[in-house]
Formats: C-alpha cells, structure tokens, sequence
C-alpha cells in the first residue's frame, strides 16, 4: 500500500534515501525492512530559523513493490485545416496559448519578431561581446520571450488563474528536470530552458500550427471595432478568427501602435531601480545563518525582501542566486540590466533587481503622454544611464555602500556582468523619489541581513523592465479589449501577469476565450 507522509530533516539527511527512509519508517511506527520504497513528491527548505530544515513529503510503500512513476504524456491533436487564431509573441503566453488553442481544436499562427532559440543565442553572443545589438534579437526579443535567457524561475503566486501543475507537466514534457515536478519553487535554468523551448515549438509545428519568425508586426487591420488580423513590416497581411497579443513588456512600438490608433490603454503601477549583486559565499552565509554558508547539502542560497519607503514599495525581484547579471537593453542608446542562472546556480554571484514602486501619479512632468508617461519616463532614465555608462553597452556601476552614503566609487569589485562596467555616481543619476527609496530600503535590508550592505556588494543601472508601465484593458469575462472584439491582450506585456508561469496561465485563459468566442461563432 502507498502512504504519504511529511518530514522535517536536516539537509544531510534529506540528502540520502536511507536517512528518510528510515525516519519515515520511525514515523509510520514500522521496521525500515517493511518500506518497499520512497518518493519525493515535494521539497521545499525552511531557513527561518538558525538550524535550516528541509521538509519532504514523500510516498512511502509497503506490503507491496513500488509502483514505478510515469510522467505524464500529451497529445495534441492535428490542427493543420482548423480555423487559425493569430498569437502575437512567442513568450510563454503566446507559446502556451498555442498548445491550449490546438487542444481546443484550433490552429495557431504564431508571429514573432526575433529569431528562433539557436539564432537568437548567436545574437546574445555577439551583445556580450559588446559588439552587436540586434533590435529584434536579444534578451527581451525572440523565441521564448524574456525568459529564455533567465534563471527560467516557474514559482508563481498566481497559481488560481490556472492549472499550475498542468503548466508544470508540460514543462517537464518537453524536456525539464524532474526536480520542477517536486521543489516548492521551482527553476530550470538558462542553459537547459531554450531547448524545452525548442521542444515545445516542435510540438505546435507537429500538430499543424505555424511560425513567423523575423516578423514584426508594424499595424492591425480593424473593422467596425473588430480585429480581423495584422500587417507585418514586410507589408505581408495575416488574417485569423481572433488575435491573442502577447507581445511581453518590453515591445514599445506596440503600446504607441495602439495609442496612435486610439485603442483603449491605461497607465498603471511599476517599478525601477537597480541590479545589486553580492558574492553568492555571502548571501549563502547571512541566509543559512552560519559562516560555513551553504555546506554540501544546501543550494545555492536565494532572498525575497521588501520595505515600505514614504508610502511606496521597495523590494527585490528576480533574484538569482548563482547567476550572472545581462546586458537586456532593445534599443539604441538604452542601458537596461537583468539577472539569470545556470540550472547548477555555480557562479560565484547573487543578483537580484532592487526596485522602487511607481504610480502613474509619480511623474507629473510626463503626464503630457498620457496613458504612455510611464513608458517615457522609463525610456529617458534608461538613456541617461546608457549616456553615463561606457561605450556600447558597458554599464555604469557604484559599490552598494557608496550609494548609500552618496559617495563616488573610485573602484569597483569583481562583477559578473561580462560587457564591463564603469564607475558612475547612480545615486546622483537616477531620479531623486527612487534614488532616496533605494537607499532606504538598502539600509533597513542591512539590518535586517547583517552583511548585506558589503564592501564587495555593487549595484548597476538601471533594472527598468520588471514591468510594463503600461496596461491593455480586457473585459473581465470575456478577455477581449474593452472595445475591440476578438482582441485577447496576454501576459506580462498587455498588464496580467509577472513572470514565465503566470504569463503562460494567462495564455491558456485566452485561448480558452477566444476559443468560446469562435466555437460559438462557427458551431463547431
């Protein structure tokens, strides 16, 4: 028979199958002769206290061989003469948007402006370098979305907008570790994520849904308040039953595309700052509560703090523990950064975004722009850090401390960035409500963290893309724009999600109403 039970181990102990095998047996009040087998089937780890936990809740078998564990297996069906839906963007929304649409019976015709994976990492290369900044092919841009390239992190809060461990299995599918099927927060890893990407265009291309790559669309062809389909900058016209917009936040043409259009958008809150790193030896040590860090047993160690600054929040986002901070800029004179992670998190760094809350209210010397103040404002402080920074993409840069005490860094520590970076005064160039929130919140992290504010710890400009200032009203049922039929604004860049999991769960949605809508129109 199989029962489950949960454990609260040491990490050595939760290293070895004979250690919890027999701590369960003492639990189940049984000799361990009698256990015929274990299953981890969730792990998660508890550092709140000195002594770090790991709680496993296992399937545990007796009287009986253990039943052996088989992956879930999908099928989608042949699509290939269905009726087609447009999918604008190849992030997760779009791509999840795909599978759902083809399992309802519909086609997809998936439109991205970048390239696919492998080309597109020939392009990140050359960015690196310092050589090249392909507009259409970069960190934001291209097969995958802004996600690809990252520590592919699948945790989510918003698990009710979905089936979060249906999003799981299909990861794991295509071609994830099996460990996103058991940690409590899950991650892939940049160097594993673009092949489960890969795998997962395949999939669409094998049932019958289609790929545009290098195509990006320029206009929308609207009748009576009713999209019919898009203009590619080619001149190229595609035509579908419905359009699912999923563009990700950093595609700025398509928020003024649909201003100058005069299609509904409305400004929202979001947040900027910076990208401090730490050596990981460091954040290992102040989170696991002891000067040997990590140990043999633990990963590489993570944090998630916030703090409210004169009515605004400050937090970090995106940490990435045992990763590298990028080069995520999309255009010319830009200087954006980002964080990512190996799946193994062995670099000997910790990043994460350090960013102050926003309101559209914030900056009324924008508010000539209208709904789109948000997405200037953003704009002109990624440009004033590109112009303070070095040639290309080099980035500007100023120890943690100095920043806090307002000082200029007349050197700086080891950083991953691999571009370069060079000495700028952050705290004088960024604007003052975020520059003075920033330094706050970095001094009440410092104690609640002892260590963190470090001689070692440095910060670059600017972390500006955790979101987009901007929204795309939907219809709350629905999912169509407020006004324009047959329009599904998606994911992290139309406003309703925040990360790869919770934007493909919004994918599903809208394919899921946009089917309704088109099944209810054909009969089908």
């Amino acid at each position: 028979m199989k029962q489950e039970i949960a454990l609260r181990l040491t990490p050595e102990q939760a290293s070895r199958e004979e250690s919890y095998k027999n701590m369960a047996a003492r639990k189940m009040k049984i000799s361990p002769g009698k256990i015929t087998g274990t299953r981890i089937v969730r792990r998660s780890i508890d550092a709140r206290q000195k002594q770090v936990m790991v709680q496993l809740h296992l399937e545990v078998w007796t009287g009986e061989p253990m039943q052996e564990y088989r992956p879930r297996v999908f099928q989608w069906p042949n699509v290939v003469s269905a009726p087609e839906v447009i999918v604008v963007g190849a992030g997760p929304g779009g791509l999840f948007a795909a599978l759902k649409l083809m399992e309802l019976g519909l086609k997809p015709i998936v439109i991205e402006r970048g390239k696919e994976v492998s080309e597109r990492k020939k392009d990140i290369a050359l960015l690196n370098r310092n050589e090249q900044l392909d507009e259409d092919s970069n960190y934001a841009f291209g097969e995958g979305g802004a996600g690809t390239f990252s520590d592919g992190k699948l945790y989510t809060r918003s698990k009710k907008r979905g089936d979060f461990r249906n999003f799981l299995e299909i990861m794991h599918f295509h071609g994830a570790s099996d460990d996103v099927l058991i940690d409590a927060h899950p991650h892939i890893g940049t160097d594993r994520l673009p092949r489960v990407i890969k795998n997962i265009r395949e999939t669409i291309v094998a049932a019958g849904g289609e790929f545009i790559f290098n195509s990006r669309v320029v206009d929308m062809l609207i009748e009576s308040d009713q999209i019919t389909g898009v203009f590619l900058q080619d001149g190229t016209k595609i035509k579908g039953e419905a359009v699912i917009l999923a563009t990700g936040h950093s595609a700025r043409d398509i928020y003024w595309l649909l201003d100058k259009k005069g299609i509904e958008l409305e400004a929202k809150t979001w947040a900027m700052g910076v990208r401090v790193e730490h050596p990981q030896e460091l954040i290992d040590q102040i989170q696991y509560h002891t000067p040997e860090g990590r140990g043999n047993y633990l990963p590489a160690a993570s944090y998630s703090f916030s703090h409210q600054v004169n009515d605004r929040g400050v937090y970090s986002f995106c940490m990435c523990p045992g990763g590298f901070i990028v080069p995520a800029m999309t255009g010319a004179e830009e200087m954006v950064v980002n964080g990512m992670s190996p799946s193994g998190r062995n670099s000997p760094f910790a990043n994460s975004g350090m960013v102050v809350e926003i309101r559209p209210g914030d900056i009324p010397e924008y508010q000539q722009y209208g709904e789109l103040a948000g997405l200037k404002f953003q704009q002109d402080v990624e440009r004033l850090c590109a112009v303070n920074g070095g040639q290309g993409v080099i980035a500007p840069a100023q120890r943690l401390v100095d920043f806090v005490g307002k000082r200029l860094s007349y050197d700086l520590p080891e950083c991953s960035y691999v571009p370069g970076i060079v000495s700028a005064p952050l705290h004088f160039i960024l604007p003052e409500h975020i520059s003075t929130r920033l330094q706050e919140g970095f001094r009440f992290f410092g104690k609640r963290a002892r260590g963190f504010l470090d001689e070692e710890a440095i910060i670059l400009g600017t972390e500006s893309r955790t979101s987009s200032p901007v929204r795309i009203p939907r219809e709350r049922d629905s999912l169509q724009h407020v006004r324009i039929r047959k329009l599904f604004p998606c994911g992290e860049g139309a406003g309703y999600a925040g990360g790869i999991a919770s934007s493909a769960l919004d994918g599903e949605k809208c394919a899921e109403a946009a089917a309704k809508l088109i099944k209810g129109k054909l009969n089908v």
